[in-house]
Formats: C-alpha cells, structure tokens, sequence
C-alpha cells in the first residue's frame, strides 16, 4: 500500500504521518511532501521508528514524484485558521492549493482514493470534484472529505457529559465540516438526552474547532486531534482497499443529488473506495429541524467552489 500525506510538514500532517508511519500495513510506502524544506527531515525523524514502513520525504518541485502512483492520497496542505478567521476567509488561498494538487493527482495516481482535510472542507471537496472531472476522471467513489474529528468529538463531549467510556461509542455525524453544517445524530446513540443537553452538545461539538483556535492564541489550530482522526480514517480507508469487510465510517461525498450535491453520510468502504452509502436513519425533531436549517448554507457553500472553479480552471467533463 503506497501512502502520499502532502501538507505533511505541518502540524496536522506531522501527526498524521507519524500514526501511518506506526499503524500502516507491513510493508507500506509512506510519502510525504511539503514546501517547506525540512519536509525530508521529518521523514528522516520518522524513519528512526522501528516498523516496516518505508517513509520518504520530498520537496519543492517532487510533488508529482511523492505522488506517483499512490493508492491513497491525504491532503492537509493549507492556511489554517488563526483567531477572528472564519473558514470562507481560507476558500480563495486553499482553492489554488488544492486545484494545484488535485492536477498533480490527475497526472501521477488518477485512480488513488483522495481525502481532503484542508479547510474549508465544505468547499475544498466539491472544488477537487470540478477539477477531477474537467481532467476526465472523477470517481465519486474515491473522493472524500474528511470529517471523523466531528465523529471524535461528538464521542468526547458525550463521554464527558454521560461519564462513561467515549470510545466504543456510535455516533452519525452528518452534514458539513463547519459550524452549524455540522449535524451528530446524537437521537441514534441509544442514550436519553433532555432537548436541552442534546443542544448543548450539537453547539459544543460544532464550535469545538473555534475552541481550539481561541485557546491557542494565534498558535495554531486543531492539529493533533485533527492529525489523529485523520490518520483513523486513512487506516479504515486502506483497510477497505486491502479488502477488508465491514469498515464503517462518517465522511463528505457527492451524495449524487440526494440532500447538498456533496453531504457527509455514513459509508461503508471497500476495494473501490466507497461501496455503499448507509441510510441515515430516523432523525429527531430537533436533528430534523437542523438539517433544514444547515442546507441552504451548505448548498451556498457548494455553489461558491463551483462557481469558483469554473471561473478560474475547468471545463465541465463526464465523470465515470
């Protein structure tokens, strides 16, 4: 299994890397790549650890060669955000990138699954999609964005507010990857909850990132919580790839029409990447009313990246 994290010199990418480089299969490739020069020596760094997968880091112009031939493709490569920053003043910074990459991608692993956690996401997404397809190879069944820190959090915060053991838990978390797009399925856990605490955690959980941001100062923002939900969705992801049954997760797809144009859902993951997507279940009124509510943002969203991109870099093609 070849891995390719771009952005990995950062602090999302750095924890990232050192997760695969510690939980990948025996045997795997581990690139990464990063404008910033020392990105060889983070490589160097990990290669120091004692398992049997191989890691190599490139910079500068090696992007398509970090890229070449890769089976999975994470991309934390970005602006993040600092204090007063809302995720729309990212989008004109972080679509270039992700244009910039995505075209590498087209050229050097066209068939690799592709998960993007450069925010923001909600937009990032759809913007690799227009990319993808004007190149002639999108495949919906291969393009994520990554939203297993909301599953993360989710489980935290109820943990914390239930008292009892958060990792076992089963959490939905649908929607987008930002503010109120952000929708747990707090009603399907099996657990009561008062109208009140299941809206007091939908708030926490939705402002857990801004928290993050404010308690840092303008040091930074989630990186190591964010490093690690990454790193357990691309575990699930090659999982899914080597042909391992049952890999259940939360991600944002093209949902084919259905609620956004793309909408976090719950997928099960296999040798072609996405292999099914799960029916959400019954939703409470209040998680109903919020679903209302979270679209029409959403869908602006969306619509913002589309409307970006075709102004900027593509044509419209067929996907397969």
């Amino acid at each position: 299994m070849k891995v390719a994290v771009i952005g990995a010199a950062g602090g999302i990418g750095q924890a990232l890397s050192l997760m695969l480089k510690n939980r990948l299969p025996k045997r795997s490739h581990l690139n990464l790549y990063d404008l910033a020069p020392m990105t060889p020596g983070v490589a160097v760094d990990l290669s120091h650890i004692p398992t049997d997968v191989e890691v190599i880091g490139y910079t500068g112009d090696d992007l398509a060669v970090a890229l070449d031939d890769a089976d999975v493709v994470m991309i934390s490569a970005g602006v993040a955000r600092k204090p007063g920053m809302d995720r729309a003043d990212l989008f004109e910074i972080n679509a270039k990138i992700i244009q910039g990459i995505i075209e590498n991608i087209a050229q050097a692993c066209p068939n690799a699954c592709i998960g993007i956690i450069t925010n923001p996401v909600n937009s990032m997404v759809p913007v690799a999609k227009q990319v993808l397809q004007a190149k002639g190879i999108y495949n919906k069944a291969k393009l994520f964005g990554v939203t297993t820190l909301d599953v993360t959090r989710a489980k935290t915060f109820v943990g914390q507010v239930k008292k009892i053991d958060p990792k076992p838990l089963r959490i939905p978390v649908i929607g987008g990857h930002s503010g109120v797009t952000i929708l747990p399925l707090l009603s399907q856990l099996g657990i009561d909850f008062s109208e009140q605490e299941a809206k007091q955690l939908t708030e926490h959980i939705r402002d857990a990132g801004t928290e993050v941001v404010d308690a840092k100062a303008g040091g930074g923002s989630a990186t190591l919580s964010m490093g690690q939900a990454a790193g357990a969705f691309c575990l699930k992801l090659v999982d899914g790839l080597l042909g391992k049954s049952g890999i259940d997760l939360c991600a944002y797809i093209d949902d084919g029409g259905q609620y956004a144009g793309f909408f976090a859902l719950p997928i099960e993951l296999g040798v072609n990447g996405i292999e099914r997507i799960r029916e959400v279940g019954p939703l409470s009124d209040y998680e109903a009313s919020q679903l209302e509510q979270l679209l029409p943002i959403l869908q602006a969203e969306i619509t913002q990246a589309i409307q970006w991109t075709t102004a900027n870099c593509c044509g419209d093609k067929k996907s397969i």
